[in-house]
């Protein structure tokens, strides 16, 4: 089938999410559209959906989709040290029989408070991917800094390149790909344009070509997730469009 595409269900946005009753409502859409799986968010779910992950996760297996995590944490807290809820958030993903845990990297100083995840991460057997967010620690810099870490210390965990966020905190998305491309795994693909002070995430082919470039830069083989707004009366339709569209560029 190719290169795997992944949807994320917040693509959907998070009134349309909690207007159909959650995120499994999202599974047969994107299912029927063709894709290979789903990001499942943590940040949309109710405290009872939290309580219910094992009925989340049959639900997703009887679409034959595969799952990823995304929590709105951080790997390192502000003074440095790794946030204490890695081990519960491993857990959660394990729950859903995720492949990946996908964080944010937050406050990261040096590569010896990376050390104590190493048994974390052996004790649930679960991936971990950390993705350039839109804040100062999602800068090229730091991001450098915990690939490089990683490498010396042969430590399993990957990068999620997020394609629009470069543009958030001013850096060029080409340089990032340059030097980062061999740790990626997994790619969020979006195009930006801006919007007041900022940027907004936009579907690709509503924007210029700049998105197609930087996927070539990108390793081939990485799951591609959609990660731009998802609008419409056919959800299934709408979806079915850019997964197709992403398998093929």
């Amino acid at each position: 089938m190719g290169r795997k595409i992944i949807v994320v269900t917040a693509a959907y946005g998070n009134d349309r999410i909690k207007a159909l009753g959650g995120q499994s409502a999202v599974l047969p859409f994107i299912a029927a559209a063709g894709a290979d799986g789903v990001e499942i968010r943590r940040e949309l779910f109710s405290e009872e959906e939290l309580n219910h992950l094992p009925r989340l996760a049959t639900e997703i297996e009887q679409q034959k989709l595969l799952a990823c995590y995304s929590a709105p944490e951080p790997l390192f807290e502000r003074d440095g040290k790794l946030n204490p809820r890695i081990g519960a958030l491993l857990q959660e993903a394990q729950t859903l029989n995720a492949l990946w845990l996908k964080l944010s990297l937050g406050h990261f100083s040096h590569s010896a408070a990376l050390e104590p995840l190493r048994a974390i991460l052996a004790n649930t057997g679960m991936a971990l991917v950390v993705e350039n967010d839109q804040t100062d620690c999602g800068q090229l810099a730091p991001m450098q800094r915990f690939k490089a870490a990683c490498q010396v210390l042969k430590l399993p965990v990957t990068l999620t390149f997020d394609m629009g966020n470069w543009l958030w905190v001013g850096e060029s998305p080409e340089e990032a790909a340059h030097l980062l491309a061999p740790a990626v795994s997994y790619i969020h693909v979006k195009a930006a344009e801006p919007h007041h002070h900022h940027y907004r995430a936009v579907p690709p082919d509503n924007a210029p070509a700049r998105w197609l470039a930087l996927l070539n830069d990108l390793p081939g083989d990485a799951p591609r997730g959609i990660e731009f707004p998802l609008e419409g009366r056919d959800l299934t339709a709408v979806t079915r469009h850019y997964v197709n569209l992403l398998r093929e560029e």
